[in-house]
């Protein structure tokens, strides 16, 4: 399994523990950048010292502030919204470049309701 693979798996089983998940926001917002595939993602991580990691590693999000969002909103109001407006979910992306996978929402709500979640769509990114 790829480091990314590694991060995506903690993710799925890290939020379903621990009831949160987090992002990251400066003045302007939550980032939403393009990968390579020309679509957008919002990155949300497992835990806050994965997210504090890239915000301390990564240049472009240097100065961003974490945000925790419940998990249950999270699946309610935030992946619909997501999906709603054609995004992507990020999840923990890791290291200088800020890579990982990018999921649909519907994969990772499928992953909450404790059935398989399908590999299909799932693109691996850098985010710098």
């Amino acid at each position: 399994m790829s480091l990314s693979g590694a991060h995506r798996a903690a993710f799925r089983r890290e939020a379903a523990r621990e009831g949160r998940v987090f992002t990251i926001r400066d003045p302007e917002g939550i980032p939403a950048p393009v990968g390579g595939d020309g679509r957008r993602a919002v990155p949300f991580w497992s835990k806050p010292t994965r997210a504090g990691r890239v915000v301390e590693q990564v240049d472009a999000y240097r100065g961003f502030e974490l945000v925790t969002v419940d998990v249950g909103e999270w699946l309610s109001g935030w992946l619909p919204r997501l999906e709603k407006d054609g995004m992507l979910v990020g999840v923990n992306w890791a290291g200088s470049r800020a890579t990982g996978y990018d999921l649909s929402p519907a994969q990772v709500r499928q992953w909450f309701a404790d059935q398989p979640a399908p590999d299909e769509g799932e693109t691996e990114t850098s985010r710098t």
